[in-house]
């Protein structure tokens, strides 16, 4: 009798175990097979005469993408096509929003640079990072929204070991061996001629250069062949001078394009460089494609208080080749005292400061104006390091658009910068920003 029960719970048990199984197999089945069978496979390709084309699923794509995942409706009925993301950390998240969008994604894996403190000399350290690597890689390898890997994002920026460019050739290997259907791309601050050669002796997995880069832009494509380059490249960063790329008033601060000379840059940077070289290029991806505090809250993105400044509008014309129906106000010009930033505009503590602003726009009588005064940022960092904007002092603007505006300088000595946001009624906005030194 014992015998008999104790056959029939293992009869009972087995069976349960031919039903789980059979659970977790149909369950396999049905989740995983569709995953697979949408991987839009990417490939780099090179013709006859030398040109590179980067094909998804069979066809030619150029990359008209922005830089991070903010304003992802905006990036789609401007005509873009494609996001950046640095690092895994929310792939998941904006990768199925980008498929939703029809957005494809460059998703980065995050190197710290030798500047945080990683030591790519530590081989236990590289190889730990490497297997962490390989789970988020096996994770998101078969994601449709997946375009190619970003290996690093200027490791390159003030490093002094050699052997990250080991770990990079490491990480682009790894890629390729689980990985069949995705292109790999390292990311570097600018582009020097040693560095090339060094990529190119020890990376051999690595497809694509991705080059960041912003008042150098116009010389990449120059630059690009006379260093040796010989696969194509992305312009994975690009967009105003950067502030050390600009002329200094005379205590050190950076004087930044208006909205207005932003736009006419992106214009000239777009149409005369990168889509210019169509051989190599096989596209870009502006930055920042929102807002951030970088030596000033207004410098590099093109989005200010969820607005949208005019460069939004010449990525537009020049993505889909469509002009927007409403343009941003422009600035054309700005001054303290009648006189420009570059004359290093000092005053008395106190002092009153006329200000002479014009601006253009469709809708004069609707604009709105805000004012601001900002110390001057005593925390900037390099590459992109995360900074706090300085806290706002209260400014009593007098005066209108049509008979001219003043106001007085703080009571505390120092460097300031005036700003001005001038929003419609469309959420555009442009803006501009005056360094001044108070005695």
């Amino acid at each position: 009798m014992a015998s008999s029960l104790r056959i029939s719970k293992l009869l009972k048990f087995i069976n349960t175990m031919k039903s789980v199984f059979a659970i977790l197999f149909c369950s396999f089945f049905f989740l995983a097979e569709p995953i697979f069978a949408q991987v839009k496979k990417v490939e780099v390709v090179q013709n006859s005469l030398g040109t590179y084309t980067l094909l998804r699923d069979g066809k030619p794509y150029y990359v008209n993408g922005a830089g991070g995942d903010a304003f992802m409706d905006k990036t789609v009925s401007c005509g873009g096509n494609s996001i950046r993301l640095w690092g895994a950390e929310n792939a998941q998240a904006v990768l199925d929003d980008a498929e939703k969008k029809g957005l494809t994604v460059m998703l980065g894996l995050w190197m710290p640079p030798e500047r945080h403190g990683f030591d790519y000399s530590d081989s236990w350290a590289v190889k730990d990072q490497l297997e962490q690597f390989r789970s988020v890689v096996n994770r998101f390898k078969n994601h449709p929204a997946l375009l190619l890997w970003g290996v690093g994002n200027e490791v390159d920026l003030a490093y002094t070991d050699f052997s990250v460019w080991a770990a990079v050739q490491g990480i682009a290997a790894m890629i390729h061996e689980e990985d069949k259907n995705h292109p790999t791309c390292v990311v570097t601050a600018g582009i020097d001629a040693p560095e090339v050669q060094l990529i190119k002796e020890t990376c051999k997995d690595i497809d694509i250069l991705g080059v960041n880069t912003y008042g150098d832009l116009p010389a990449l494509p120059q630059k690009i062949r006379l260093f040796g380059w010989e696969k194509p490249y992305l312009v994975t960063e690009w967009g105003p001078n950067g502030h050390w790329e600009v002329a200094k008033c005379s205590w050190g601060a950076a004087i930044e394009q208006t909205s207005k000379e932003k736009a006419i840059t992106y214009r000239d940077r777009y149409v005369n460089y990168i889509r210019k070289d169509s051989s190599m290029c096989l596209g870009s991806y502006v930055f920042l494609w929102g807002q951030k505090q970088e030596t000033t809250p207004t410098w590099y993105g093109v989005f200010v208080d969820g607005k949208s400044t005019e460069a939004v509008n010449v990525l537009q014309e020049v993505w889909s080749g469509v002009k927007p129906k409403n343009w941003a106000p422009q600035i054309t010009a700005f001054e303290l005292d009648q006189t420009k930033p570059e004359s290093s505009f000092m005053c008395r503590k106190g002092a009153a400061i006329s200000v002479n602003l014009k601006v253009i726009s469709d809708q004069l009588e609707s604009l709105k104006y805000h004012w601001e005064i900002l110390p001057e940022s005593e925390f900037t960092k390099s590459g992109g390091d995360a900074e706090l904007k300085p806290e706002a002092i209260s400014v009593n603007m007098k005066g209108n658009a049509s008979s001219g505006y003043s106001f007085k300088a703080p009571f505390q000595k120092g460097a300031y910068r005036l700003f001005v946001y001038i929003s419609d009624t469309h959420e555009q906005v442009a803006c501009a920003n005056f360094p001044f030194w108070v005695k």
